[in-house]
């Protein structure tokens, strides 16, 4: 935790900066992988990845994951090989030097309680994300999962990736629970698991497609949650 809170203090001023001079700097991207290094190598995570060959890095996506710790986010940005962004909840937009770096590079900000004026404020800064070329990851499940199981997704991911004719990327993650498990102050490490399936098109979908692209979306997710417990229970 310390070298992640070192890292923040480094990367977050040099975000600040570039991200005003220009939000799609590719500095931005380098600055987020060694964050997040400086997050997992300390804490004795060791990142696995399978599946980047389904990824086009020309295209744009809304990638879809599971969640399952604070270090989900961490794992995104080194496993998947985009530019991408991703929603944060109001409340980390308080905290000092990380609010203005987040603002700087375009993390989207969500209010709960905003409700539904909460759908109108999410796809105004998504579509900004997105029509700078950058991804966008989403997880569906809202929060992080307190038990360890996938839980119920919501369609808000979906809606928008046919509202804006996006494919949807699925994001698996496996490991992350049990390096650090939310609401848990202690960091355990060890292997964490990331595959990337092939994207799911959009192209004349319409919205009323959002929940069977949802329903696709989760059983793939959830098929390979448990083809990686399978191998971590063999390893």
């Amino acid at each position: 935790m310390l070298s992640g809170f070192l890292a923040t203090l480094v990367f977050a001023p040099l975000a600040i900066v570039v991200g005003r001079a220009r939000r799609d700097s590719p500095w931005i991207d380098r600055f987020a992988r060694s964050w997040s290094r400086a997050w997992l190598a300390p804490a004795g995570c060791r990142l696995e990845v399978s599946g980047r060959e389904n990824v086009d890095t020309t295209k744009s996506y809304v990638v879809v994951a599971n969640h399952l710790s604070n270090f989900d986010v961490m794992a995104c940005f080194l496993a998947v090989p985009l530019s991408i962004r991703y929603l944060a909840k109001k409340e980390l937009f308080k905290v000092p030097l990380l609010a203005p770096a987040m603002r700087a590079v375009g993390i989207v900000e969500v209010d709960r309680d905003a409700r539904s004026a909460i759908h109108t404020q999410v796809n105004t800064q998504s579509k900004a994300v997105l029509s700078l070329g950058r991804s966008l990851i989403i997880y569906p499940e809202g929060t992080r999962s307190r038990s360890g199981e996938l839980q119920r997704f919501k369609k808000g991911a979906f809606t928008m990736a046919v509202s804006n004719q996006i494919p949807v990327l699925p994001v698996t993650i496996q490991g992350s629970w049990e390096a650090w498990r939310p609401d848990r102050p202690l960091i355990f490490g060890g292997p964490i698991r990331v595959v990337i399936d092939p994207p799911l098109p959009t192209e004349g979908l319409s919205n009323a497609d959002a929940g069977a692209l949802m329903n696709e979306a989760r059983a793939i997710i959830e098929r390979r949650i448990e083809e990686l417990r399978a191998v971590a229970g063999r390893s």
